[in-house]
């Protein structure tokens, strides 16, 4: 692997012009490949295998031409304090929106809240539901200006008026400003890491590249292969972060082989043979856990999660040819304005920080280990309370209509009105159909929990019905959860009795049962993952214990994240600082998206740091030493690769939408304790206390595992790396 992969770096330096024309000629064809090719399709939430998805499905087998995911908007009105909505003035403004709305070609119906009977008790509050023949990201903006024009001119009238649903919903953005701020960060940091522009812009420059191809490679395969315009997010994200990341390893390497008296291109292979083949391994660790998001069984998390592996492997093989070939062009410029001045390249001293807290820790490894176990520990211990759901509107700024809306038609038709349950009826097997559909609306009305039931809607065909169930809790709440658990429990014997055949779904089930499969999938996809990855660690480090220590410190680490995540948008502490408007149940996703990107993530950061204890232990050093060596060199390139994750992280809990500034907070404060606290203060201090132990392997497990020269054992032996006679090329690169 390392002597490969060292002939691939003196390769791509020496031959720089051919590998970046052939990187530009990859991204113009792919680029074109983007612009030609078909529209990226809907986005789809097929969840297959819950109840709710089986529902909606006989739904729209049952009932022809019926689009169940067409565009709505529900718009609320509220009458002045003292007031009703049946007043004259206020009902004959209500009933012009309903005209006006009812006018345009994509319009299916526009239905006045009197004849829906749609106003509440105290007749303070009504609604008015106004559908569309299509699905919201097909509505043209004619159909959106004019059901703004109706709705302003509503709001000239005494009435409020509030706009929910997705005809006019708002899309969440990823963090504007906030976004830009944190990359400027990430800039800054590598420019204080090296000490020079260039080195701290060639890693910007390559991951950029890297993601430019991998996303118009996913624009380009849309069409075909089913990618909806979503699937790209994670892609772009995460190639982006370790994109830099492997580029910043490349570099860092670079620069320690130019002060060992290397010349250009030498230092280039070499750099390439070492931390390029921790950089691949890296790169696998990150490609398991992504690919392992096809063992959650959701189609959408597959795709993503695919397609993600797919740009962090663009990000490797960029990082191995394209960073050396353009470090080609400019060979000095990457290295230290100090270095530049004085003409010389030193090695780096013995003593810097790294160092400095290596030897803090080996001389208390058992201090460290307990405040790094307890501390984590602690954080975590709030996931015990986690409640997994999907926040809607509720969840969204005070400021947005969406959110008022919410809360108005709660305070006039009760806190359950915002989430009913549908419940679709299969009367096929029933003698009287519509003396089934009513048996069955009878016992579910009379559960415990329910507050109305509206009159079943039959299909042509009259065999099936679907009629709605208005919970008396919010859609969130534990007790709604229940309900519809109970409803589901008491269903064999109302089957029984009536011969039909009853499904619940609607948006509240919906998110019930997508929790409920998340969470079931959440130990296997770690048993495989984690499994996967020790293997992988085994072949890399030549160790059983390593690789352990390894995934029971990742699992310290995202257990922490997830406490903190719950701690702050489920238990509301801190939430203020963060502008976190109201708590609730964390996002279904959250934890799988948690646990496989954080566990790529943590992976980069012991590859990275271990690999240079391990190299430093195959080259002769003593365990102990071994580690100070690895940090010397290690330590604050891992410290600033995970400042910028942190920055471009972080940036996305300035985003006006609470699941945004969940994602991103969860992945900044992941990172922040397996970097610091996993990485930096529990491995060595593990390591230390198992000394020659840790790099330990039985005989048998030895002999089977295959063998890879991650620690770059069989350059020492390349006649090449003795800088007494350079390669004529590295002559002229160092002219350059």
């Amino acid at each position: 692997m390392a002597t490969f992969l060292y002939r691939l770096g003196r390769l791509a330096f020496r031959r720089r012009w051919f590998v970046a024309l052939i990187w530009v000629a990859v991204l113009g064809a792919v680029g074109f490949g983007a612009a030609t090719a078909p529209a990226a399709p809907d986005a789809s939430n097929s969840m297959p295998g819950i109840e709710s998805q089986k529902a909606f499905d006989l739904m729209e087998q049952r009932f022809p031409g019926a689009k169940a995911d067409g565009a709505s908007a529900r718009v609320v009105f509220v009458a002045p304090d003292g007031q009703k909505v049946t007043a004259s003035e206020n009902k004959a403004a209500i009933e012009k929106f309903v005209s006006e709305a009812a006018d345009g070609s994509q319009v299916a119906s526009a239905v006045s809240p009197f004849q829906a009977k749609a106003v509440s008790k105290d007749a303070s509050t009504a609604y008015a539901t106004v559908t569309y023949k299509v699905k919201a990201d097909d509505l043209t903006d004619a159909s959106k200006n004019s059901l703004k024009d109706a709705i302003k001119q509503a709001q000239g009238s005494d009435l409020t008026v509030e706009v929910g649903g997705t005809a006019l919903a708002t899309q969440p953005a990823a963090g504007g400003s906030a976004e830009a701020i944190g990359i400027a960060i990430a800039a800054l940091v590598l420019v204080i890491t090296f000490g020079s522009l260039a080195a701290a812009g060639l890693p910007l420059l390559t991951a950029v590249i890297g993601v430019g191809v991998s996303m118009a490679a996913i624009m380009a395969l849309a069409s075909a292969l089913g990618l909806s315009s979503t699937t790209g997010t994670l892609a772009s994200m995460l190639g982006l972060a370790c994109g830099i990341d492997y580029a910043v390893f490349i570099v860092s390497r670079y620069r320690e082989e130019r002060g060992k008296g290397h010349a250009p291109q030498e230092a280039a292979g070499l750099a390439a043979g070492t931390a390029g083949s921790a950089v691949v391994f890296a790169g696998l660790t990150v490609v398991i856990a992504l690919a392992g998001l096809s063992v959650v069984g959701v189609p959408m998390l597959t795709k993503m999660g695919l397609a993600a592996a797919g740009a962090v492997t663009v990000g490797v093989l960029i990082a191995l040819t394209l960073v050396p070939a353009v470090i080609g062009f400019w060979p000095n410029a990457v290295l230290s304005r100090r270095a530049r001045k004085r003409g010389e390249i030193k090695e780096t001293g013995e003593q810097n920080g790294g160092t400095r807290w290596a030897r803090f820790v080996l001389r208390r490894p058992v201090p460290v280990l307990i405040a790094s176990v307890v501390g984590l520990g602690a954080l975590a211990v709030p996931v015990m309370d986690l409640q997994l759901g999907m926040p809607g509107d509720e969840a969204k700024s005070t400021s947005s209509t969406e959110r008022r809306a919410y809360d108005d038609l709660a305070q006039g038709f009760g806190p359950g009105f915002n989430g009913p349950l549908t419940i679709v009826v299969d009367a096929k097997g029933a003698d009287d159909a519509k003396t089934a559909v009513a048996a069955i609306e009878q016992k579910i009305g009379d559960t415990e929990g329910i507050v109305s039931v509206s009159a079943a809607r039959f299909n042509p065909a009259g065999d099936t019905a679907v009629f709605s169930a208005v919970p008396a809790e919010a859609p969130t709440s534990e007790k709604t959860k229940t309900l519809v658990q109970t409803i589901r429990d008491d269903r064999p014997a109302t089957e029984a009795s009536t011969g039909a055949e009853f499904e619940v779904t609607g948006t509240t089930a919906l998110n019930i049962d997508v929790a409920q499969k998340m969470q079931d999938a959440l130990i296997p996809y770690l048993i495989v993952v984690v499994s996967l990855a020790i293997l992988l660690l085994m072949i890399v480090f030549r160790s059983v214990l390593v690789p352990i220590k390894a995934a029971v410190g990742f699992l310290l680490s995202v257990l922490a994240a997830l406490g903190s995540v719950v701690a702050v948008f489920q238990w509301g502490w801190g939430a203020d600082l963060l502008g976190v408007e109201s708590t609730g149940p964390i996002m279904s996703m959250m934890p799988i998206f948690l646990v496989g990107i954080v566990f790529g993530l943590a992976m980069d950061y012991e590859v990275f740091l271990v690999a240079r204890m391990r190299e430093a232990y195959v080259h002769g050093d003593r365990p102990g030493q071994a580690i100070v060596t690895g940090f010397r060199y290690s330590a604050r390139v891992v410290v600033a690769a995970a400042l910028i994750m942190m920055a471009v992280f972080s940036g996305f809990i300035g985003a006006g939408e609470s699941m945004i500034k969940m994602i991103g907070f969860g992945l900044a404060i992941a990172v922040l304790f397996d970097a610091f606290v996993v990485r930096m203060a529990l491995v060595p201090a593990v390591l230390a206390l198992l000394g020659k132990a840790a790099w330990w392997m039985p005989r048998w497990l030895d002999k089977i595992l295959p063998k890879v020269d991650v620690e770059g054992e069989a350059l020492s032996h390349q006649p090449s790396t003795t800088p007494a006679q350079p390669d004529p090329a590295d002559l002229e690169s160092a002219r350059v």
